[in-house]
């Protein structure tokens, strides 16, 4: 087993930076719901096309 040394040097040189992720406002929210759909309704006649005859 290898021995762990708790060496103040080693401390900060493992220190990571931690990013802050925001939560989706409506309107960001919104943005994504209305472009999904759209996704979902191209695809939709794409394949209704292809899979016709």
């Amino acid at each position: 087993m290898i021995i762990k040394l708790h060496l103040p040097i080693i401390h900060y040189a493992r220190h990571k930076v931690v990013k802050v992720v925001s939560p989706l406002t409506l309107k960001e929210r919104v943005r994504t719901d209305r472009l999904v759909m759209v996704l979902l309704y191209v695809m939709g006649i794409i394949g209704a096309v292809l899979f016709t005859n």
